[in-house]
């Protein structure tokens, strides 16, 4: 070391300044090396060791001594100009400044991963909040890091600053808005990381899998990632399926549209043969005596049919379908559960079904959707229905044709009498 500094005094003074330099930096370097790998080794039975962010943190604390060797070294690198000297020195202390910036932000950053291991971390997310703070402090740090440039107070760039508000105010607009909705999102429970959102107007229909300041982003179910600006949700409406999620119950709302021409009264031998289903015999025990009561009482020796009550077959499928629906094992029995018609329209007669699958998960709700479909569908000959088809090609094929026609109508006359 003695002979680079006996080298040094026998080069010119330019020579001997930018020598002094590099060996500053140098063992600045090599300071800056060496506190990592001890300050870390030292610190490693305390850190947390399934994340490296407090690592991190912690080499940006220790950057800071080798920034503060050279600030306060270069003054003792011998015929430096002075107005260099004063630059490395400033430079120096604002990237002290930022070192600290950096290691307080990366900090908070670990204050996050923290709380996100706790329970409430998925109703109450911090992260936007802590992202305002890590805002102000790098604010912060820039007032002091260019006062630090410029030699100046803090104060007199302070006392600047109220002339650039509005200006202020429109570069943070988006920053403002979002920490207004951040706030409000979170005091008002209306998201959650994990919650399915349905948001057409942003094309967003999914989990949310971040809650940021400026974004909330959502993985759709094509597993695109769409990014909606947090006062978005605010200003706009959105669909949370939060609550059908924890109700445990996914509702089934499907009408079956019937031809209104097979809707007729039963005759008794198809009410006899109708008690073959297990489902109805309590119905048609109650209804029979409910119509036995009403006509005995209200026909008074009537004899015509006509002005009597009787039982319908829509009536009959209805009462089926909600008997069926009531013993699903798959149904969820503590919601509401409806069958009814909707207005005839001219696509048929909506016999519609309104209850609840057991479960949230979406390929078991569709999947107890279709078997429930599948078989009331299946079932409804034996009831004297057909569901409402607009005709296709085929079905103008078989109709061109006399014969195939002649045929149809026959097979429309033996079946129309009996209730298959």
């Amino acid at each position: 070391m003695s002979e680079i500094f006996a080298y040094l005094d026998a080069q010119p003074p330019l020579v001997q300044a930018l020598g002094g330099v590099a060996l500053l930096l140098l063992a600045a370097f090599i300071v800056n090396l060496l506190l990592k790998k001890v300050v870390l080794r030292l610190a490693a039975p305390f850190l947390d060791k399934r994340t490296k962010t407090p690592d991190k943190a912690v080499g940006w604390l220790v950057t800071t001594i080798p920034l503060l060797m050279i600030s306060r070294g270069i003054v003792f690198v011998e015929h430096l100009p002075e107005a260099l000297e004063t630059v490395i020195s400033n430079v120096a202390n604002a990237t002290i400044v930022l070192s600290v910036a950096l290691a307080i932000s990366t900090g908070l950053t670990y204050v996050n991963e923290l709380y996100k291991r706790r329970p409430e971390a998925k109703n109450r997310p911090i992260k936007g909040f802590l992202q305002v703070v890590k805002i102000l402090i790098f604010g912060a740090a820039a007032i002091l890091g260019v006062a630090a440039l410029i030699e100046q107070s803090p104060l007199l760039l302070l006392s600047g600053l109220g002339a650039m508000a509005a200006v202020l105010l429109l570069v943070f607009k988006d920053t403002i808005l979002s920490l207004v909705a951040s706030v409000q999102l979170s005091a008002q429970d209306m998201l959650r990381v994990g919650d399915w959102i349905e948001m057409p107007q942003q094309n967003a229909d999914g989990d949310v899998i971040d809650i940021a300041l400026h974004t909330v982003k959502v993985q759709n179910f094509d597993k695109t990632i769409t990014t909606i600006p947090t006062y978005k949700l605010i200003n706009e409406s959105f669909r949370n399926w939060r609550g059908m999620q924890e109700a445990g119950g996914r509702r089934i709302k499907r009408a079956i549209h019937l031809d209104q021409n097979t809707v007729r009264f039963l005759t008794d031998d198809e009410l006899a043969e109708l008690r073959r289903f297990r489902l109805l015999r309590d119905y048609l025990d109650r209804k029979e005596q409910e119509l036995r009561e009403w006509n005995a009482r209200e026909l008074a020796g009537e004899t015509n049919p006509v002005n009597a009550r009787r039982i319908t077959n829509v009536g009959t499928f209805r009462a089926y379908v909600m008997a069926y629906l009531r013993t699903h094992p798959q149904i969820s029995q503590d919601m509401l559960t409806l069958v009814r018609q909707l207005e005839p329209t001219a696509t048929g007669l909506p016999l519609q079904i309104y209850t609840f699958a057991a479960t949230t998960n979406f390929t078991e709700y569709e999947a107890i959707q279709s078997d429930i479909f599948d078989h009331l569908l299946a079932i409804l000959p034996e009831f004297g229905l057909r569901i409402f088809q607009e005709p296709s090609g085929v079905d103008f094929a078989r109709l061109s044709s006399p014969r195939t026609l002649k045929q149809w109508e026959r097979r429309e006359t033996e079946t129309s009498g009996g209730i298959a």
